[in-house]
């Protein structure tokens, strides 16, 4: 796993202070139940390219605050974001907060916990 530096750290877990989060099995639910969200993968291309949450749309953590509004124009529409460990989507959640999105959730786990709860990954 990957070893994050404190300065990066200390950043994301005062930015958790200002998101919501969800867990795996919450996500799975809302996806069972066809709850109308978009679900945004924010890892870079080349982690997409090895599999991705049924249902997600690709805007990299790179690019989403320059694209988000001409894809999700709607700032009311539930959101959910997530990358490999619970860490860039949580700062891409209190950036889209700070946009005007007002229905914003984080994956707490990102996709290792998706993984790690036996849920499957769709391939490109």
């Amino acid at each position: 796993m990957k070893q994050h530096s404190k300065g990066f750290l200390n950043l994301v877990n005062e930015t958790k202070t200002r998101i919501k989060e969800i867990s795996p099995n919450e996500l799975k639910t809302k996806i069972d139940h066809h709850e109308p969200m978009q679900l945004i993968d924010v890892r870079e291309k080349n982690e997409w390219d090895t599999g991705f949450i049924p249902t997600s749309i690709h805007l990299s953590k790179g690019i989403i605050e320059r694209d988000i509004e001409e894809k999700i124009p709607d700032r009311k529409t539930q959101i959910i974001v997530y990358c490999s460990g619970g860490f860039r989507c949580a700062l891409v959640a209190d950036s889209l907060q700070k946009m005007g999105y007002s229905n914003v959730l984080s994956l707490n786990t990102g996709l290792q916990g998706w993984i790690d709860e036996g849920y499957t990954l769709q391939n490109p």
